[in-house]
């Protein structure tokens, strides 16, 4: 995982506090201190990183800011030939609008792993995060085994 900046390293290091992960497949990343410094960082290291690893899967944290394109041209930006393998999820606006509703970064990112592992919505169908859904099934689809073999 590489995150924007620091409130979604917590969500993730959160997610990595889930029991039933498997913590030997999921590595967090320094934050990159900002939307397009992900992208940046994400195509000067880990595209040639992802080309020899034929096995390796990226999701990048972003913030929306309530930006309706930004998503769009994040994704645009991904190399084709990895699209598949990178996943790109965050919140409509910042991660902190999250807390009054749901808590803590870290226990946003422990009822994030329970929806990944539970195949649910709990908290991916908030609507500061309900955007995500399709990212959240291709992830689903491609990393739950991974990250969770033996459920």
């Amino acid at each position: 995982m590489l995150p924007e900046d620091d409130a979604n390293r917590q969500i993730a290091n959160g997610f990595f506090l889930d029991e039933f992960l498997l913590q030997r497949q999921f590595y967090i990343l320094e934050e990159a201190g900002g939307w397009t410094q992900v992208l940046e960082r994400f195509h000067s290291i880990y595209v040639a990183e992802m080309e020899k690893i034929a096995a390796r899967h990226m999701v990048l944290l972003i913030d929306l800011d309530n930006k309706s394109d930004r998503l769009k041209y994040a994704k645009e930006a991904i190399p084709e030939h990895l699209r598949d393998r990178v996943f790109i999820v965050g919140t409509l606006s910042e991660p902190e609008d999250l807390k009054p509703d749901l808590g803590s970064f870290e226990t946003i990112g422990i009822a994030i792993a329970k929806d990944c592992r539970e195949g649910t919505n709990v908290t991916w169908g908030h609507k500061l995060l309900q955007h995500n859904a399709a990212e959240v099934d291709r992830l689903r689809a491609s990393v739950r085994p991974i990250l969770f073999p033996s459920l």
